[in-house]
């Protein structure tokens, strides 16, 4: 497995879970703080974070499929997306999982 699948992984995640974040914050403040510009603040970001986490699974996917993970795992990973704050601490896991197993798999340097 290349580290590129694993790395748009992480970015992914990154940019789900902080529009996640940033749609939890727009709703309270339209819902519960009857904030002005909120409407208009959660209509985008819904938006945007509705079209980039489809971009998100298709890269968890590619990468669970990749690392030979078990459909459990892969589903705990896609949902991770859709639960505000989750996106982060799947993704330190998942990282630190993987990353033993990209070292192991890269080449050994060639001596001169």
């Amino acid at each position: 497995m290349k580290k590129s699948v694993l790395t748009r992984y992480r970015v992914m995640a990154y940019v789900t879970g902080v529009l996640l974040v940033a749609l939890t914050l727009g709703m309270i403040g339209k819902y519960v703080l009857d904030l002005g510009g909120a409407a208009d603040f959660t209509q985008v970001v819904s938006i945007a974070h509705g079209w980039l986490y489809v971009v998100y699974l298709i890269f968890a996917f590619d990468l669970g499929s990749k690392a030979k993970w078990p459909v459990k795992k892969q589903l705990w990973v896609l949902l991770a997306g859709t639960i505000p704050t989750a996106a982060f601490f799947v993704e330190r896991r998942i990282s630190h999982e993987l990353e033993g197993r990209l070292a192991d798999d890269a080449p050994a340097p060639v001596k001169a």
